[in-house]
C-alpha cells in the first residue's frame, strides 16, 4: 500500500497499520470492517454476508470466502472496481506470488474473481471486463508428499505428549478413513457407530461431490477418538466432535498449524501437509492392487471414471471400503519391503 513520500507521517501510518493488523493476527479484531465506502469491494462482501445465499453455504464455504476476502481485502477492500487497472491487479499479484508463493497468490486472484461476478450480479457498477482475467496466474504445483504408517505414530504419540489431543485424533483419524482434513473437522458425535463390532464413520456427505462416505477406524485409533470423547465429552450430536485446545471448533488455519508445529519437532524442514495423509493412503492401496471400485467407494470421489457414472453405478458400500482397507494393507506390506 502505498504510504506517499518518506517521512514522519509515511512512518505514522505504516505504523498504524501494522499495529492494526497485529490485532487482526491476535484475533483481537475482525479484519472484515463493515464501514466500507460505497460502491467498495469491502461493502460488497459485507453485504453478501446478509444474504440468504450465504446462509444456504456450507461452513466450509463461508470459511473459504472469509479467507479470500482478508487476502485482498487490506488493498481492495475500500476500493470500487472502476479504481482498478490492471497495473494494480498486476503488482498485487506480484507481491503476494514474492512473500506467500503460488499457491495463496492463485487463491487471491480465483477470490477477486468470485467477488467480481458477485458484485456484477448484485448490480454494482462494474467496467466492461475483469482486469484479472489478463493476469497470466501461476498455478500452484500440485501437490507429492506420501506419508509413511511409522511416520503416522510417531506424529500422533507427539502429539498426544504436547496435550494436542484433538489433532491426534484428526492424524489418526485421517490416516484410517482416508478423509480429507475438512471432512473430520465436520464430523459430530452422530457419525460415530459400530456395525458388527467394526467402528465407522459414516454418512458424511462431502462437499464438493455431495456423495455419502464411509470411513473405517482401526482398534487403535477407536480407543484413542473413546478416550478423547471421555475427557471432552461433546455437548450433544450436533457438536462438533473434535476441538482445539482451546475448546473450539478447529478452523482450517488453526487445524493446518497446530500440525506444522508437531510435524517440526519430530521431522524438521518438512514440508508435507495434513492433507498428504489422504493421497498415502490412496498410494498404499494402489500398492496393493486395490481395485478401483473399492478405492473410488472408499475416498468418496469418482477416482476411477465420470462422476456421474460413478454416482449411478457405483453406491458407496461397507464391502468396498473394507476391500480397499485390505488393499492398503497388502501395499504397506510391499512398500516396507521395499524400504
Amino acid at each position: 500500500m502505498p504510504l506517499g513520500p518518506d517521512g514522519p507521517e509515511a512512518w505514522t501510518r505504516a505504523k498504524q497499520l501494522n499495529e492494526d493488523w497485529q490485532r487482526i493476527r491476535r484475533g483481537e479484531a475482525s479484519p472484515i470492517n463493515p464501514r466500507f465506502p460505497r460502491g467498495s469491494f469491502g461493502e460488497a462482501f459485507t453485504r453478501l454476508k446478509r444474504t440468504d445465499r450465504w446462509e444456504r453455504m456450507a461452513p466450509r464455504t463461508q470459511e473459504d470466502w472469509e479467507r479470500g476476502q482478508r487476502m485482498i481485502e487490506g488493498v481492495f477492500g475500500d476500493q470500487q472496481p472502476k479504481a482498478i487497472s490492471y497495473e494494480h491487479l498486476d503488482r498485487f499479484y506480484s507481491t503476494t506470488l514474492a512473500r506467500k508463493g503460488p499457491s495463496e497468490a492463485y487463491k487471491a486472484i480465483k477470490h477477486w474473481r468470485r467477488l467480481w461476478q458477485m458484485m456484477a450480479a448484485m448490480g454494482y457498477e462494474m467496467p466492461s471486463s475483469d482486469p484479472s482475467r489478463t493476469l497470466r496466474v501461476q498455478s500452484p504445483k500440485p501437490r507429492t508428499g506420501v506419508w509413511r504408517e511409522g511416520e503416522i505414530v510417531r506424529l500422533v504419540k507427539h502429539a498426544i505428549r504436547q496435550e494436542f489431543l484433538g489433532l491426534a485424533c484428526v492424524i489418526a483419524m485421517a490416516w484410517d478413513t482416508q478423509f480429507s482434513p475438512a471432512d473430520i473437522r465436520s464430523l459430530t458425535a452422530k457419525n460415530v457407530v459400530e456395525k458388527d463390532g467394526q467402528p465407522l464413520i459414516i454418512d458424511v456427505r462431502r462437499q464438493k461431490t455431495g456423495s455419502a462416505i464411509i470411513g473405517t477406524l482401526s482398534s487403535r485409533t477407536y480407543a484413542l477418538l473413546l478416550a478423547y470423547l471421555k475427557r471432552f465429552p461433546p455437548d450433544g450430536e450436533g457438536t462438533t466432535l473434535i476441538r482445539h485446545r482451546k475448546n473450539r471448533p478447529y478452523t482450517k488455519d488453526g487445524l493446518a498449524a497446530d500440525f506444522r508445529k508437531i510435524r517440526e519437532k519430530i521431522f524438521p524442514g518438512d514440508r508435507r501437509a495434513l492433507i498428504d495423509i489422504r493421497r498415502s493412503a490412496a498410494v498404499e492401496a494402489s500398492a496393493g492392487n486395490v481395485d478401483m471400485n473399492a478405492l473410488a467407494a472408499k475416498m468418496g470421489n469418482q477416482i476411477n471414471t465420470s462422476r456421474a457414472l460413478q454416482k449411478t453405478y457405483q453406491p458407496v458400500n461397507l464391502a468396498s471400503v473394507l476391500e480397499a482397507d485390505e488393499a492398503r494393507k497388502r501395499g504397506r506390506r510391499a512398500l516396507r519391503d521395499k524400504g
